[in-house]
């Protein structure tokens, strides 16, 4: 599943982006210094939206940690959306890719096959998460579903890839989930070889 991915996109492009989308963002906690990455990692810190309790198409952006650890002191970074409604704590987590791995078809290759997924007409995008308070502080984690037809190949299952348009419903925990919650149409992922 996915456990690395990148935001490389500027800041300025986030907040003009959310702004066509006539979303409200707030800085709770000043504007953040979002410097570009080609790889966050699980326990990174990384730029989130999350929702603002009673306003619908509002967002506050603050830097969190993802992944908390569960009952198994195992990081959290992925967790399963089949299913399951969620009430509280949503937030878009921002990237312009995402990773996943294969096994090599080379046995004698050591590492995984290291596959760079983007959003074919679009510079970056949102992925469904969730947020909540745990004993390493506020920390976020990806929601995950079964895979799209660009997914599918390389994983049985994806991160839940927002679509533009339901960017405020996802962030208005009064929709639900199920409605927003849907794999992408066939063609509206690139992907390219990375390593």
């Amino acid at each position: 599943m996915c456990n690395d991915y990148r935001l490389e996109i500027e800041g300025a492009t986030i907040i003009d982006g959310f702004a066509e989308l006539e979303i409200d963002i707030r800085f709770p906690e000043g504007l953040p210094n979002i410097e570009p990455r080609a790889d966050i990692k699980i326990t990174d810190t990384a730029p989130i939206v999350r929702s603002v309790t009673g306003t619908r198409a509002a967002g506050e952006l603050v830097q969190r940690r993802w992944s908390w650890p569960g009952p198994n002191r195992k990081p959290v970074y992925n967790f399963r959306s089949d299913g399951r409604e969620f009430t509280s704590g949503r937030c878009l987590i921002l990237a312009d890719g995402f990773y996943e791995f294969t096994t090599p078809e080379d046995p004698k290759k050591k590492r995984k096959d290291k596959w760079l997924f983007t959003m074919k007409d679009q510079p970056w995008f949102c992925i469904a998460g969730l947020w909540r308070t745990s004993d390493v502080g506020e920390a976020f984690t990806m929601l995950t579903m079964e895979p799209g037809p660009d997914i599918a190949p390389y994983h049985d299952r994806q991160i839940a890839i927002l679509d533009r348009s339901r960017w405020v419903d996802w962030l208005d925990p009064s929709v639900p989930a199920k409605d927003v919650l849907h794999a992408l149409p066939a063609g509206s992922l690139t992907v390219e070889q990375v390593g």
